[in-house]
């Protein structure tokens, strides 16, 4: 509800709670007051409706004066109530006779009471809510009605419901009627019924709104999903994204506000409206309009409040970009190959597999001033634009394809177009794909790559190891003489993207520095690089202005969640600039945090770090959840995200997190680690990480071990199984059972194979793709193990999971397979990621903590 204020005013207080047996009641004796609030029935309350109902007292308690799914009481904390002044909620507590008497306001004929508590749950419980009342009331726990009494009775009903706790804060809410025509006094009573099976330190009640995180704070909220400054950097545009409960429904707009002052400018809110880009000068705005199916470019003057359309409604617009100097705009059409309706297709190649491979996009222009436009590019495969040269004659393009002799199996030509005469040169073409930028003169190129692009000019690798070619690095091409100067080969942080100051002569770096993303400054002249700091630990989205030194970007820290930040880069400064999830994260406590490092039998350290539950007693036993992925990208410490380290934590967990060899960010040496590993260096580093985190930590209950891992993550799941029975518990989210299905059936599995298992394949390397794969030891698996994996996952077959399923319960081995209907690689649909979260909470609970009940509740037994 708009009215009331989430800041935290009331310090925690718990209540006494009583030796808990079987069946034993919490009386919930003390309750969050609004006070007496005063409302009217409608003019012609008496008269009777197109349905032939007149406005009875019921109605006046069913409409929805405020929105009871979006308050969270705090005591003293005030609110306003419809132009009756301020009110705050306060406290009310049962007599001796265990009833709340309201005490109602004789002047008023008809008024409201909100009552509100917070009851804790330490795990998934059953109880039995038992409410009494001789007045109308509504009751809501976590914002869901649950019971209702819409007329008054002259004995209370006494009879109870049914509700169904998760761990964590639940808030119950009462909302109540009195009339001047109703009798009897206007009280309340409310008591817990706990069954035996749970300890007093289960359930507790409390006044304050104070939690662990849960679910909902992990999916519901605003978040940044893009942020721009306007050249002169007087300007910026910041898209926000809100998903709301119950049934995930998402907002989504844009702002333009002035930065200096933060007014705001222009919203944009319709679903239509998109691509936004800033004009090369002036306070300009270009965006695309969607009608009937057409887009159109349409040109906005913030300064002289003027909009035109740049270019008209077409059809299938794949993107376009400004030129720097102004004069006109490269957009991109996609054109698509005719379907074959007879249900047979002759595939001439891998890609052909791929649904996007028949569509292709190509080049054209519009001129501002003229609006004439001219087709640029034909042919049959796509060609994408990288830049446009500082004064508007040339860009940079590129095409790609197939080409299954040389790895990675396809062959880019990078190509630069004179606008003038239309001539095409060819800079260069490699097996390697680079994306390319224009430097400020216009004379060299800074090209992002991975370490083989130019041969061995940009790797450091021993000469007996395969560089890993996920590992961004950065060149400087010079137009004039095709020199190329490697700028990183000697810099461990890996380059995903890269902003050329012109102002400064200085390279803005965007890295993967172990398992922090950051932004660094090369110094273009000297050949050194610097960090800039950017109080987070994980960068998100970033823009940096034209022609001020000024930066505006998101992050996240590892108990941060997401904000929005501005960067003097000049005065090395930093301002907050929107931070939409404060409320939302308001009264969310976290544990703390810390990194544990060890170093393994190969003398390489491996990073890690822990979470710990927020109310963390090291003289208490935890259960511990490992978590990794062992791919080529490292851990990062972002907040949230699929498998949120921070709710694991707040569910009672501890969790280590470690980044075993073969990611990026770490060097080249490192990152080559990855190629034709599959599982053994990295499954050796989580096992010796494990080893020695219990070794070194004694509130680990040793018999208490699970881990999870997706993708190439939860590959490492399976094969980690095949190798020790350190674990009580493993989940496998899209996990990879055996390497050579993956590789022949997954879309990128040839692909990714080019790279992680270069020059293996399954018939001269059956050691790797048998051995390794955990299919083909499935009896060596006795860890209970939770297969999950969405029914139309194309990046790693769902088959992967079912052939593990199939032979572990031929096996008779403990495992469980959930397949998630309509999703693929990652789980997006709203209720079904919930689902599937709870999912992996409630495994764990099961086998980590001997609480069968909230999976239980999910999954009920049944026969086949």
């Amino acid at each position: 509800m708009q009215y009331l204020i989430r800041t935290i005013l009331a310090s925690l207080l718990f209540f006494t709670i009583q030796s808990l047996t079987a069946q034993e009641t919490l009386r919930l004796d003390e309750w969050l007051y609004s006070g007496t609030l005063q409302v009217h029935k409608p003019v012609f309350d008496t008269v009777e409706n197109l349905k032939g109902n007149k406005f009875g007292d019921d109605e006046l308690l069913k409409f929805d004066h405020i929105d009871i799914t979006n308050i969270n009481p705090v005591e003293r904390e005030p609110f306003e109530w419809s132009g009756m002044g301020m009110y705050k909620w306060g406290r009310i507590k049962m007599n001796k006779s265990n009833w709340l008497a309201i005490p109602p306001n004789r002047d008023y004929d008809n008024m409201l009471a909100y009552l509100a508590t917070y009851v804790e749950a330490g795990r998934f419980m059953e109880l039995k809510l038992k409410v009494a009342s001789t007045a109308m009331y509504e009751l809501y726990v976590n914002g869901e009605k649950k019971k209702s009494q819409y007329g008054f009775k002259e004995e209370a009903d006494t009879s109870g419901i049914s509700v169904k706790l998760e761990r964590g804060k639940h808030l119950l809410v009462v909302k109540t009627l009195k009339t001047a025509e109703s009798e009897g006094k206007w009280n309340f009573s409310a008591f817990l019924e706990v069954d035996e099976a749970y300890s007093p330190e289960d359930i507790r009640a409390s006044l304050s709104p104070m939690q662990h995180m849960d679910i909902d704070h992990l999916m519901h909220g605003a978040k940044v999903t893009n942020v721009s400054l306007s050249p002169d950097g007087s300007l910026s545009l910041v898209s926000f994204k809100k998903t709301t409960p119950p049934e995930g429904n998402t907002e989504k707009w844009t702002e333009v506000r002035e930065v200096e002052t933060g007014i705001l400018r222009q919203i944009f809110r319709s679903d239509e409206v998109g691509s936004f880009k800033w004009a090369p000068y002036g306070k300009r705005l270009t965006y695309t309009v969607k009608k009937d199916k057409k887009h159109a470019i349409h040109l906005l003057d913030l300064s002289a409040g003027e909009e035109r359309i740049l270019l008209d409604p077409v059809d299938d617009l794949a993107g376009y970009r400004w030129s720097p100097e102004g004069s006109y705009i490269l957009y991109s059409i996609r054109e698509e190959a005719k379907k074959q309706k007879k249900g047979i297709k002759r595939y001439k190649g891998m890609p052909d597999r791929w649904p996007w491979w028949s569509k292709r996009s190509f080049v054209y222009s519009v001129d501002v001033n003229t609006g004439v436009k001219q087709r640029l590019t034909h042919g049959h495969h796509t060609t994408n634009v990288h830049d446009i040269s500082p004064n508007g004659r040339y860009f940079i393009f590129t095409t790609s394809k197939p080409d299954f002799k040389n790895r990675p199996y396809s062959y880019q030509f990078v190509m630069q177009m004179d606008l003038k005469d239309h001539t095409v040169d060819t800079l260069w073409h490699s097996n390697w794909s680079a994306s390319v930028d224009y430097s400020p003169d216009g004379k060299k190129l800074l090209v992002e790559a991975g370490p083989e692009l130019f041969g061995a000019i940009g790797k450091n690798v021993p000469n007996d190891m395969i560089a890993n070619n996920y590992d961004g690095q950065a060149y400087l091409y010079d137009l004039q003489s095709g020199d190329v100067e490697p700028l990183t080969e000697n810099f461990n942080p890996a380059v995903g993207g890269a902003h050329w100051s012109e102002q400064e002569n200085v390279i803005y770096f965007r890295v993967t520095d172990k398992t922090y993303r950051k932004l660094y400054r090369y110094d273009v002249e000297g050949n050194e690089f610097g960090e800039v700091k950017t109080n987070v630990d994980v960068l998100g989205d970033i823009s940096f202005a034209d022609d001020e030194p000024l930066c505006l970007y998101t992050g996240s820290s590892i108990t941060t969640p997401q904000k929005t930040y501005l960067l003097d880069l000049k005065e090395e400064k930093i301002r907050l600039y929107a931070d939409p999830l404060a409320q939302d994260f308001n009264n969310v406590t976290f544990g703390k945090t810390e990194d544990w490092t060890f170093e393994n039998d190969k003398g390489d350290m491996i990073d890690g770090r822990i979470y710990y539950p927020p109310d963390f007693d090291q003289e208490k036993d935890y259960p511990l959840i490992v978590y990794y992925y062992g791919g080529t990208s490292p851990t990062e410490r972002n907040f949230g995200g699929r498998y949120p380290k921070n709710l694991f934590a707040s569910m009672g967990y501890v969790v280590y997190v470690l980044q075993p060899s073969g990611a990026t960010g770490y060097g080249q040496k490192f990152s080559a680690y990855h190629v034709n590993d599959w599982g053994q260096r990295a499954g050796d580093d989580i096992i010796q990480g494990t080893e020695k985190f219990l070794a070194s930590h004694q509130f680990i209950n040793n018999d208490k071990i699970g881990c999870i891992g997706a993708s190439y993550g939860g590959f490492m799941t399976m094969y980690l199984q095949t190798q020790t029975d350190l674990f009580a518990s493993a989940i496998a989210h899209a996990g990879i059972s055996s390497l050579a299905s993956y590789w022949g059936e997954g879309y990128w599995g040839y692909l990714y194979s080019a790279v992680a298992t270069a020059n293996s394949f399954p018939w001269n390397n059956k050691e790797l793709y048998v051995e390794q794969s955990p299919l083909f030891n499935a009896d060596k698996i006795n860890t209970p193990m939770l297969l999950l994996h969405g029914a139309s996952d194309n990046n790693v077959p769902t088959g992967e999971s079912i052939q593990l399923f199939t032979a572990l319960k031929l096996l008779d081995k403990p495992v469980e397979l959930i397949q998630i209907e309509g999703q693929g690689h990652h789980i997006m649909e709203y209720e079904k990621r919930i689902i599937w979260q709870k999912s992996i909470l409630a495994w764990f609970d099961k086998w980590l903590k001997d609480q069968p009940q909230w999976w239980q509740e999910l999954y009920p037994e049944r026969n086949l």
